[in-house]
């Protein structure tokens, strides 16, 4: 469930995308009138849940959907989201306190100005627009920069640590090699048209002498390939069944009658044999898996982190009557760009 427009929502993150978790709760704190939860040393008030509320239901009318209504389960699930973010978003700036982590208004405004420049081409009215329709107030708005970017210095924090070295590389690479198999695959060059007649034309035109690549820059709806001339190299079994059938069984240097696929009707030239079947080597995916090996390293620290952040704030949790949210199942998980 996103709170904001879709413009407005990619730079951004609301505490409830950060992570799910059950959150603990202890009876004897007493949360004081008007405000929602109480989490360590830090009060939350109702003014807070009732924004992010209101900025749902605007979503909601900005989607052409039915809003939730009160006592039904969808809006209970609904509350139970904002309040859980509004705890999780309070246990990590006060945990960014102790962490000597800040975020300066400096750097608010700079990632404001990137949004607006990125979603909006400097458009200040187009902005303000989009802004009423999310049902946010500028200061609201600047408030989820603030925990985007607050989330984003606790990640580098974490994880600054977190390496990959060349033996993980090498047995993960040793114990995945199915995935890094390369099926047969050949490289040819096509052109792709809508009607038979023009693919028809355009073969008696290439059997004529005519250049390939200049029909294909001029002719061919296939734009990538058409840039290179129309070439490129097919993996087997990953195009339609009659292009890859073609492709496959015919000699090099062959060149195809028109034919038909969904896409409209092909004109293909084989330029090489069928290269074999192999294992890609590991130097040419060693950089995507040392990548892959550190986002889940990343992924476990940040883990690791939530969890016992929740073991700190055990017992210092308190909700007012009606907003304590039922406790969740499975482990904590977080995510992060």
């Amino acid at each position: 469930m996103a709170f904001l427009s879709r413009k407005l929502l990619p730079l951004l993150l609301l505490a409830l995308a950060l992570f799910a978790t059950g959150c603990g709760s202890d009876d004897d704190l007493d949360v004081p009138s008007g405000a929602v939860a109480v989490v360590g040393e830090r009060e939350i008030p109702k003014s807070e849940f009732d924004a992010l509320l209101e900025q749902a239901e605007a979503n909601f009318q900005a989607q052409k959907q039915e809003f939730p209504q009160a006592g039904t389960p969808e809006y209970e699930n609904l509350k139970n989201s904002i309040v859980r973010s509004l705890v999780e978003r309070a246990q990590w700036e006060q945990k960014a306190g102790e962490m000597g982590i800040q975020v300066t208004d400096a750097e608010v405004t700079e990632r404001l100005d990137g949004l607006k420049e990125q979603s909006f081409q400097g458009d200040e009215e187009a902005y303000r627009a989009e802004l009423e329709k999310a049902g946010l107030t500028e200061k609201q708005l600047r408030d989820q920069i603030r925990s985007r970017i607050l989330s984003e210095k606790i990640f580098k924090a974490v994880t600054k640590t977190v390496q990959v070295n060349d033996d993980d590389v090498s047995a993960y690479y040793e114990s995945n090699k199915a995935q890094f198999q390369r099926p047969q695959s050949r490289d040819v060059r096509h052109i792709l048209v809508k009607k038979e007649a023009r693919a028809a034309e355009i073969r008696r035109q290439l059997t004529d002498g005519a250049s390939f690549a200049k029909l294909a820059k001029q002719f061919s709806q296939d734009t990538t390939s058409a840039a290179d001339g129309g070439k490129l190299t097919v993996a087997k079994g990953e195009t339609v069944a009659p292009f890859d059938k073609f492709v496959f069984d015919a000699k090099k240097g062959e060149l195809s009658q028109p034919i038909e696929t969904d896409f409209g009707w092909h004109v293909i030239e084989v330029l090489s044999a069928v290269k074999p079947a192999a294992v890609t080597p590991l130097e040419e995916v060693e950089e995507s898996i040392r990548q892959t090996l550190l986002q889940q390293k990343q992924n476990e620290a940040m883990r690791k982190w939530v969890n016992d952040l929740e073991g700190e704030f055990e017992g210092q949790i308190a909700y007012a009557p009606g907003f304590a949210p039922p406790p969740q199942e499975g482990d904590r998980t977080t995510t992060q760009e």
